[in-house]
């Protein structure tokens, strides 16, 4: 079965064609990026790409289904048999993947105020599906659901419980679907179902995850993805007290404190520049400034990891994932510097080489390097659902 995974961004559609016949193996992934601009990119990993005219989120779906007829990747739109959604939240009506209907849909639109960023273009990615493949069946599969199983005393805020009853005003937790997998692969080589394990999702959005027996006990992002870490452009925690005092000193709207703690804070913030890691890497040494935004993210990951530690009351394995956690070795190297009262000992050299296992044999604690795969995921959470529906 050929399921399309689509992740729909702000101003782009990152798309990925699955075989779940075949193990989940791609046959083609990329992206539309540019949405809304003048000229809107298609890329994948085929090796094509091309510059053109798209208006809307209908538009690039139907491009890119006309590009796999174009290199026989697929005959006819009919081919493919399911589309998986990344849908950012599900609040707490959905703790598992669903298949997405008129009600649905309703309701993740009604969860937009809590993730203002994400679920709008996820719902224009959902109605372009609709559109271009009306009777392909539709599933959504959230970054919330995996944090479901956390308990009362690490969701809720020390805020008045009606609020938390009348209005969902809780911690969700996001990125559900990278730790899910990551995870999984994690347990696959400590081979030990009760392991605990503190995954490490760190790109330009950045959460970490305590999990006890495979299931999510505690995560660092909270009502929306800005608590908990520093990110590129996100500051990640702050005194609560500070976007009030903010909106006064500035003379400001909340919209723009909302703009400021959301895209131009985190490393962007702090450098001043950058919001990518390799640019605050390739430029530490001389700025000082990016050496701070350095010195910053890792101290507060190092923290995070430490106090999961606590939650857990041990751990066997830190696993980290995503763009930089997969890459930057100098990240890794500073968390992991903290983090030697665990008895964790980092062999420099696999580290420096990305190996799956960056630990020495005497380290209490593993640390794993897992390239995430959120698509294959998705795919696989798809196929499950419908296959027994």
């Amino acid at each position: 079965m050929l399921i399309l995974v689509i992740n729909a961004g702000s101003s782009s559609m990152k798309f990925q064609l699955m075989d779940s016949g075949k193990n989940f193996t791609t046959l083609v992934k990329g992206i539309v990026d540019r949405l809304g601009q003048e000229e809107q990119i298609y890329s994948d990993n085929k090796g094509h790409k091309e510059t053109t005219k798209i208006e809307s989120y209908s538009e690039a779906l139907d491009y890119i289904l006309k590009h796999f007829i174009k290199h026989n990747v697929i005959k006819s739109f009919q081919d493919i048999k399911a589309v998986g959604h990344r849908v950012v939240h599900g609040g707490e009506a959905y703790k598992k993947p669903t298949v997405i209907t008129p009600k649905v849909l309703k309701t993740i639109t009604e969860l937009s105020s809590l993730a203002p960023l994400h679920n709008p273009p996820n719902i224009e990615g959902i109605k372009a599906c609709k559109k271009v493949l009306p009777t392909i069946p539709q599933v959504a599969v959230f970054d919330t659901s995996f944090h479901q199983t956390m308990p009362e005393k690490a969701f809720l805020y020390a805020l008045p419980l009606e609020l938390y009853k009348k209005h969902n005003i809780r911690r969700y937790g996001f990125h559900g679907t990278s730790h899910t997998y990551v995870l999984q692969q994690a347990l696959k080589i400590l081979n030990k179902k009760n392991a605990k394990v503190i995954t490490c999702h760190l790109g330009n959005g950045c959460s970490v995850t305590a999990t006890r027996n495979g299931k999510s006990v505690d995560t660092s992002m909270g009502f929306t993805p800005l608590e908990g870490l520093m990110m590129g452009t996100r500051c990640g925690d702050l005194d609560p007290a500070l976007p009030l005092a903010l909106i006064k000193t500035l003379k400001t709207t909340p919209e723009k404190i909302d703009q400021l703690l959301n895209r131009e804070s985190g490393l962007k913030g702090i450098s001043g520049k950058y919001s990518d890691m390799r640019d605050i890497w390739a430029t530490c040494k001389k700025d000082s400034k990016s050496k701070l935004a350095m010195e910053i993210y890792c101290y507060r990951i190092a923290k995070y990891i430490g106090a999961y530690a606590a939650a857990l009351n041990g751990v066997d394995a830190i696993a980290f994932t995503a763009g930089i956690g997969e890459n930057a070795w100098y990240v890794r190297k500073m968390v992991c510097d903290y983090l030697t009262f665990l008895g964790l000992a980092l062999d420099k050299k696999k580290n420096l080489l990305n190996k799956p296992l960056i630990t020495t044999p005497k380290s209490k604690v593993k640390v794993l390097v897992i390239p995430t795969n959120e698509e294959k995921e998705i795919a696989q959470e798809t196929a499950k659902l419908l296959k027994n529906k």
